[in-house]
């Protein structure tokens, strides 16, 4: 299943075309290769004999090179192909295209091979929302090079491109007059570099790193592959989707410079290849028993760029981890207030709970202790800025009026937060799973300043304090006539009532009284939330309710992956196997690549899961879905010094096995099969 584009990525920079290889960039499609939020090609257009190619083929060889077999007319059973031509490109930190042509005439041919070429250095935030450039375009030739460039001020970004065939240049292209001889064959080399200013390579400048040819990037994929656990299987589905996971997350790596050359998980392309808080810990958490060092880099990261003071314009607060950070021209000049920008509500317990789940997993204790002060102010943040009501829950408001989200959760759209009716409540909103995240927060705060930060009067109160935040919860966010747990409060405290996916992440948190954890369960494997495929993010009958609505009726693979950890943590065995059984057989659909969201569509009316239409992929947390589901249905589970297996594998998953899971025990082995149902 596709979307009919085709994907390259390498870190932050990445390339989106057309199944011919062309990019021919719209308001509506991201496509073009972009580096640090910028765009800089736009427009790269084989023609040959001034017809535009049609695609035969297309090869995904990893994530960082393909291949594509075009030819200039589409054959016919009356007429073949005189010529054919090949892309082969490859990115790593450049973009660099292959180009060969092929006669397949017994005759020599005369070709004129046109490159049409064009950047208009868009921000990712002018793609969706066009505006004026204010800076300044120019175009040179000379070299054997084209360069294209736009100033303002001093943000300068320019393309360079170059080829190994001497061409004809002009501002809009390259041009090559070819004779090929009977059965010749014709190659050039299209590098393209993206620049900032100074005409230095943007990568090096911004990242620290230089690009890396094919072979080096093979090669590190195969280490990343290699050092990741040993997956055997029954299910061809779930192996397919294994490999590529761990292959997308190599892609999602994102290298900044104060890390040390260490990397951390970028959110998702296109619209999201960023340092995002929360998606990378999520990720982080998900990966954890898979390649642990992506959590450790996102803990340093994110206490390196912790909240200090009160800032309105990007919503800073002191002990705040970070929402997003971009690099493009809108934040340079303060379009935007992402540098960082601190606008989520859950980024910041979040990353209490990795920093324990981190240690729990890998033993580091002096990483918890190194950040002992970033943990103590997040915990402080929940307390002092979370809880905007004075009512000991976590509350978000936006504090910048012009921009920014006004849903500072999960669901950040406008709407995903809603009444059963369809009406939006007033702010502030407290959403259920962020107290959730505060409960969970605080136990493990409390775990840690008893064992590493010799604190056990701070370990004491933050336990009364999650007491009472559970017993607080459990009252004034049951909906009594439906029994399950409000989406949220709003602003004058009446329960935001629709029955939403959010239920779900309550049950990881331990936040549910057990007499109720049944009802919650029910609910979630229900009709009205479970698809057949997972569980949707708003139930059927909601007056939002929208089977391809971005947070109001999809299923999104990370929801479901969380959910089913929850389910396995009060005891549901056999209903958070459903979920995962669900989630892989949907990954069958996309390739192994599980994407951001698809459709709520019930499973017997579609028969297949449908593509949400502006879906990222690969994106972090669904890239790390299958390996959080492999955990539950294995039941890995870190007990002191020992890794704790207890499988329950769905009846459809067969034995599944797997060997040298890294951890404070040196490595481990699990392994489960699947028990018959019993009727």
């Amino acid at each position: 299943m596709s979307d009919g584009l085709v994907r390259l990525l390498d870190g932050n920079t990445f390339v989106v075309s057309e199944e011919t290889g062309d990019i021919d960039a719209s308001p509506t499609i991201p496509s073009g290769l972009f580096s640090f939020d910028t765009r800089f090609l736009s427009k790269w257009i084989l023609s040959i004999n001034g017809e535009r190619v049609s695609p035969l083929t297309v090869e995904e060889i990893e994530y960082f090179e393909n291949r594509f077999v075009v030819v200039p007319t589409m054959p016919t059973p009356l007429a073949d192909v005189s010529v054919s031509a090949i892309r082969d490109r490859s990115i790593g930190g450049s973009f660099t295209e292959r180009l060969t042509l092929v006669n397949h005439e017994p005759e020599p041919v005369e070709l004129r091979i046109r490159i049409d070429v064009a950047s208009d250095f868009a921000d990712l935030f002018e793609i969706k929302d066009v505006r004026n450039k204010r800076g300044r375009y120019y175009i040179r030739v000379g070299g054997g090079c084209l360069r294209l460039g736009y100033q303002r001020e001093n943000f300068c970004r320019e393309t360079l491109i170059s080829s190994t065939a001497p061409p004809q240049i002009d501002e809009q292209g390259l041009t090559y007059d070819v004779r090929l001889g009977p059965h010749g064959r014709w190659t050039t080399d299209l590098h393209v570099q993206a620049l900032g200013l100074d005409g230095r390579d943007l990568r090096e400048s911004l990242q620290g790193t230089r690009g890396r040819g094919r072979k080096q990037m093979r090669q590190d994929l195969a280490d990343w592959l290699a050092a990741a656990p040993r997956l055997t299987c029954d299910s061809p589905t779930l192996a397919r989707t294994y490999r590529r996971s761990l292959a997308d997350l190599a892609a999602l790596r994102f290298m900044p410079l104060t890390a040390g050359g260490h990397a951390l998980p970028a959110a998702g392309l296109p619209w999201f290849m960023a340092i995002f808080g929360r998606d990378s810990i999520f990720t982080s958490i998900q990966a954890l028993p898979f390649t642990p060092d992506l959590a450790a880099t996102t803990l340093r990261l994110l206490a390196l760029l912790q909240g200090v003071v009160l800032d309105d314009f990007r919503e800073e607060e002191p002990g705040k981890i970070l929402h997003e950070i971009r690099y493009g021209e809108t934040t340079g000049f303060e379009e935007q207030p992402h540098s960082p920008y601190f606008g989520s509500a859950d980024s910041t317990p979040l990353y209490v709970i990795l920093l324990d789940e981190y240690e729990r997993w890998t033993g580091d204790a002096a990483t918890v202790r190194l950040l002992e002060r970033s943990a103590r102010a997040a915990l402080r943040w929940i307390d002092e800025y979370g809880d905007i009501m004075g009512d000991g829950y976590v509350w978000y408001q936006r504090r910048n009026e012009h921009t920014g989200l006004e849903n500072q959760c999960w669901k950040d759209s406008w709407d995903a937060i809603s009444f059963r009716d369809g009406r939006l409540p007033g702010l502030p909103r407290a959403t259920c799973e962020l107290q959730g995240y505060a409960y969970d927060a605080k136990i493990r705060g409390a775990r840690l300043a008893r064992e590493f930060w010799h604190d056990p009067a701070y370990a004491d109160r933050l336990e009364r304090e999650a007491a009472e935040l559970k017993e607080r919860f459990n009252r004034d966010f049951w909906v009594t006539d439906g029994e399950y747990y409000a989406l949220a409060l709003d602003g004058d405290g009446h329960q935001v009532d629709a029955l939403s996916s959010n239920i779900g992440h309550l049950l990881w948190s331990g936040i549910v009284e057990e007499s109720r954890a049944a009802r919650i369960a029910e609910h979630l494997l229900g009709p009205r939330l479970f698809s057949g495929w997972g569980v949707r993010t708003l139930a059927t009958g909601q007056s939002r309710y929208n089977p391809i609505g971005y947070h109001v009726g999809t299923v999104w693979p990370f929801d479901n992956a969380f959910i089913a950890w929850g389910l396995r943590r009060y005891g549901f065995h056999r209903e958070a196997g459903r979920v995962a059984e669900g989630i892989i057989d949907a990954a069958g659909f996309f390739d192994g690549r599980l994407p951001e969201a698809f459709g709520g569509y019930e499973r017997e009316l579609t028969r297949y899961p449908v593509l949400y239409p502006t879906a990222c992929s690969p994106q972090a947390w669904s890239t790390g879905t299958p390996l959080l589901l492999l955990r539950t249905m294995l039941g890995m589970e870190p007990r002191g010094e020992h890794l704790v297996t207890r499988p329950a594998v769905p009846p459809g998953m067969g034995r599944i096995e797997l060997l040298d899971i890294p951890g404070r025990w040196g490595q481990a082995g699990a392994l489960g099969r699947a028990r018959p149902e019993r009727h």
